[in-house]
């Protein structure tokens, strides 16, 4: 069923960071801002050519949901450098983190990453990666982390989020609470990862808890299933880790955002419309669904529907409402 804005809470859709094939603002992209309104965007290299073409997919997209009377989009990238890199040259190409071995390496890779961002219009980034590697055996994101050591980890990431920030890019810390220990990947299956919550507390933590503490303006949970912790839901779908820990227990008061609700690891095991209201239920902000399909508009319907279900639902919308809009008030980039 194709929702219509009549239809809609108008604001729905600001919950919502989706994906989108082709790489001009065509009827799909459309359709993404004008009816379901969505409230951000995600770029893949398959809607990336050239730096002209995406400057121009960001500002084109940005003036229709102005003249569609949308607060300006979000518009998200993985841009962590090394093997996770939607932007290839003539875009600064970086060794990624696990070959940085200064902070001043972490503040160039920032400062030059977050120029050319805001050059083509892209307003968050979903880095810096925040898990730590175990101090041995293997890990699925070996090439991906700043290392074993939770200290220099968190240097390194707050190096990164820092110059992110203040050169006007908001930064989304990932994949809380941690998972740098597992070894199946999530994109395809549902990782268990059995750790004791004091170990996992004074070292997968410590990134998360330091860049919460420096303000970062989002954290992406992960798809990781934490037992000892929540034995029924992984992180990105758990009240006990996101709202009880993450936002209790740190106090942390920016974006909460999802790792992609198309994946393996969820979508394999959770109706969507279960994983909706396990998001509203844990105040969750932003839910990110990646691919082209009807995830997108069932998802923007469970929402309508939890919240006019749940009163406590409808009060915690409200608030992930407030957060988004002060997020974008503070990185939003001209619609023109």
């Amino acid at each position: 069923m194709r929702l219509t804005p009549s239809a809609a809470d108008p604001l729905t859709g600001q919950r919502l960071m989706v994906g989108f094939t082709g790489t001009v603002l065509n009827d799909e992209l459309k359709s993404a801002i004008d009816t379901l309104r969505v409230g951000g965007l995600i770029l893949f290299s398959q809607n990336i050519e050239s730096p002209a073409q995406v400057q121009d997919l960001c500002g084109t997209a940005q003036a229709y949901a102005a003249d569609c009377g949308l607060a300006p989009l979000f518009v998200a990238i993985d841009q962590e450098g090394g093997m996770v890199a939607r932007l290839k040259p003539p875009f600064t190409q970086f060794a990624g983190n696990p070959a940085m071995t200064s902070e001043a390496d972490a503040r160039r890779f920032g400062r030059i990453t977050a120029r050319e961002l805001r050059q083509i219009g892209v307003n968050m980034n979903m880095a810096p990666v925040l898990d730590v590697a175990p101090p041995d055996g293997p890990s699925v994101m070996a090439g991906r982390v700043f290392g074993n050591d939770p200290g220099w980890v968190t240097c390194m990431g707050l190096a990164v989020i820092e110059q992110l920030q203040a050169d006007g890019i908001l930064a989304v810390g990932k994949h809380f609470p941690g998972i740098g220990r597992t070894t199946l990947d999530s994109h395809q299956e549902l990782p268990d990862l059995d750790i004791d919550p004091e170990v996992l507390s004074d070292s997968d933590l410590a990134p998360f808890r330091a860049a919460t503490q420096a303000g970062v303006a989002g954290i992406m949970l992960s798809h990781i299933r934490y037992p000892r912790l929540d034995p029924r839901w992984p992180a990105s779908l758990s009240s006990v880790v996101a709202r009880d820990l993450l936002r209790g227990t740190l106090g942390y008061q920016g974006l909460v955002i999802t790792d992609d609700l198309d994946m393996g690891a969820v979508i394999k095991h959770f109706p969507l419309p279960d994983m909706v209201d396990q998001c509203l239920a844990a105040e969750v902000d932003i839910l990110l669904i990646c691919h082209t399909g009807p995830n997108i508009a069932e998802a923007h319907r469970s929402i309508e529907e939890g919240i006019r279900r749940s009163e406590t639902a409808a009060q915690a919308h409200e608030a992930s409402l407030q957060r988004i809009a002060a997020a974008k008030a503070r990185y939003s980039v001209s619609t023109r």
